[in-house]
């Protein structure tokens, strides 16, 4: 098809240059130093043009025949070049299939065709690059001088260069995750203090930051690095939940003392003091330390919301204001009333009014429903236990022995 459609253009051509030429009669006439040249118009156009195709030839001859040591120069880089991009990309590719002996020496091989081109060795980038990928082979290989070397020689070269600024962030982080591995919790925060606040706030810097806190026993810090985390979406909503939640335990159980519980829960964030198994679980720390005022604090604005919560969350609240019941004012006994009047169904409602009626020195009533709740296979073992010591103590304070030693008896055997 395209020879056919050359032919074509060809015989218009010359159609056109027959209908054109065929009838200029015209002439061209030279005068030099007395002479006189007289030629046809036709074949004065097409010498010059003619001429104008050789000059044209004959200095692009001219031009390949001084060019050709700059070509032949930049032919053999191109092709050094080439050599050292198929070598790294062999790299990478025995890297990625765990072959980390022969991903090294294909890193090695690439930085050595460019470090042997002085034009090539200016690429601080692919330099950077090379060594990062060494070092991330060597860390595999439990090889951590060499690791070492290697990012040291990255860093340097990325840092010498602005184009190469991806290639020194990267290598930070990576620095930051060897320690991780290395099981160097503050050599992994101190490499992450160190970044810049634009690389400090991305997901996998985030992430990282929140092993090294978890791992340095810094519950506060990694609840912090989660709650950005999980505005970034980086977690689940549920999984969010869940581990802020667990970091938010971990903080509070690491209190020493009842100074220390108080300002972890102000640390805490609004939202983590809203959920109700936080404030249980603070509560219950409280009550461990001996300031069960504080912990029925921190319980009362969910007991105020009781009819908003769930199951699983009025168990938690109940199980917590149970820990907190000595030195308990009359207005508790009021909101469990009206707790247990709506939702009579409710075990655990009842179990907290029953231990808020003994702790109120109501013992008739207290005995009756802690003896419900001691029997209640519904309840947890913790809480039928706690019924039953708690109807001891009842039974010791009335001189009755024998019904202190059957409760005792009841409490034992619980398994």
């Amino acid at each position: 098809m395209r020879t056919v459609i050359w032919l074509v253009l060809l015989f218009a051509v010359a159609v056109v240059a027959a209908l054109t030429l065929g009838s200029n009669d015209g002439l061209a006439s030279f005068y030099w130093n007395g002479w006189r040249l007289d030629v046809s118009l036709n074949l004065f156009l097409l010498t010059l043009v003619g001429s104008c195709f050789a000059l044209v030839t004959v200095i692009k001859a001219i031009d390949s025949l001084t060019t050709l040591p700059r070509r032949a120069r930049e032919w053999r880089l191109a092709q050094r070049e080439r050599s050292a991009q198929l070598a790294l990309r062999d790299a990478l590719g025995e890297y990625f299939g765990a072959r980390y002996g022969r991903a090294q020496k294909a890193a090695q091989k690439a930085l050595s065709i460019q470090a042997q081109t002085p034009d090539l060795a200016q690429d601080a980038g692919f330099m950077a690059l090379g060594h990062l990928l060494g070092a991330q082979s060597a860390h595999r290989m439990q090889d951590k001088r060499r690791r070492d070397e290697q990012l040291q020689l990255a860093l340097e070269l990325a840092q010498r260069s602005p184009q190469a600024k991806a290639q020194e962030e990267g290598a930070r982080l990576l620095a930051a995750e060897w320690a991780l591995d290395d099981r160097d919790a503050s050599r992994a925060l101190a490499l992450l203090s160190d970044l810049s606040p634009g690389v400090a706030r991305r997901t996998q810097a985030l992430r990282l930051k929140l092993q090294a806190a978890r791992m340095a026993k810094q519950p506060l810090e990694a609840l912090r690095t989660a709650r950005l985390l999980a505005k970034h979406q980086g977690f689940s909503k549920l999984a969010a939940q869940g581990l802020l939640r667990s970091l938010a335990f971990e903080a509070l159980e690491s209190a020493r003392d009842v100074d220390q519980l108080r300002s972890i829960w102000q640390h805490l964030d609004a939202a983590d003091r809203r959920d109700v198994f936080v404030a249980a679980r603070a509560a219950q720390c409280a009550a461990a330390l001996g300031a069960p005022d504080d912990g029925r604090g921190w319980l009362r604005p969910a007991w105020e919301e009781i009819a908003e919560l769930g199951a699983d969350e009025r168990v938690a609240l109940a199980e917590a204001l149970v820990a907190c019941m000595p030195g308990m004012g009359p207005e508790w006994l009021q909101r469990l009333e009206q707790a247990a009047q709506r939702f009579p169904r409710d075990n655990y409602m009842a179990y907290a009014l029953g231990h808020a009626l003994a702790e109120r020195q109501l013992w008739g009533k207290a005995r009756l429903m802690l003896e419900q709740a001691g029997g209640d296979r519904a309840l947890s073992v913790a809480a039928r236990r706690r019924s039953w010591l708690t109807l001891a103590d009842l039974a010791g304070r009335d001189g009755d022995a024998e019904r202190r030693a059957r409760c005792h008896e009841a409490a034992a055997t619980l398994a």
